[in-house]
């Protein structure tokens, strides 16, 4: 079973969205914070766990390996479903597996982002264990935008965390309702949607009949909405 996280920083969406089962947990990131009006990151974070008690990653945003160990341990005692969020490299494109392994071996649960590849993946799980939790956030509708198809990439870093009960293969970076359909077929364990994707999943299951009727009868309310007229 494909699991549903929203990603999404926003106070009020957070408290809306942790009631729905089936939102199994939250992704954020510094943007999404910065967006939601955050002045001070700690505090807000620290909010966003008062209103949830559901699996949560809080980014860091360190570009340095010494940083970005020091930022990573402070989040992690924020709350036991607090994942560490960082990046597969840095800024200057070096892998970030030394950072990976000490924490992991610290079993810091870790949400390990921006990953586009399969062979990334591969050179995660060469620096992980076989027992701390493990999210590998592998962006999907950033990888289409640029004319790439991700499934490949999903299958094979699958298949190669297949031995890792405690990794999780995450499709990020949404573009439409869809595509949890298509991590689904892949067996992907996580996707992480925006609220209004959400939505509309819930919705999912109308027959062709009824979305053509809920169609037209859109279309009609808006040209009575216009006063349109064709003399």
């Amino acid at each position: 079973m494909t699991k549903i996280f929203c990603d999404i920083a926003d106070l009020k969406q957070i408290k809306k969205f942790t009631k729905k089962k089936i939102v199994k947990g939250f992704t954020t990131n510094p943007s999404l914070i910065r967006k939601a009006g955050a002045k001070n990151y700690k505090d807000y974070c620290k909010k966003i766990l008062k209103l949830t008690n559901k699996p949560i990653s809080f980014e860091v945003f360190a570009d340095d390996k010494k940083n970005i160990i020091k930022q990573a341990l402070k989040i992690k005692d924020w709350g036991k479903k607090v994942y560490v969020k960082i990046p597969v490299t840095n800024s200057k494109g070096v892998f970030l597996g030394e950072v990976i392994k000490f924490l992991n071996n610290k079993n810091i649960k870790l949400n390990i982002t921006a990953v586009y590849t399969a062979n990334q993946t591969s050179k995660i799980l060469k620096k992980v264990n076989k027992k701390t939790k493990v999210i590998i956030s592998i962006f999907a509708g950033r990888m289409a935008d640029k004319g790439k198809d991700p499934i490949p990439e999903f299958k094979k870093s699958i298949k190669l965390a297949k031995n890792y009960k405690n990794v999780e293969i995450l499709w990020a970076s949404v573009r439409e309702p869809y595509n949890y359909i298509q991590a689904k077929n892949l067996k992907c364990h996580i996707i992480t949607t925006p609220p209004q994707i959400i939505e509309k999943i819930e919705n999912f299951g109308k027959s062709f009949k009824k979305l053509t009727i809920d169609t037209v009868k859109t279309f009609l309310i808006d040209s009575k909405k216009s006063k349109f007229r064709i003399d």
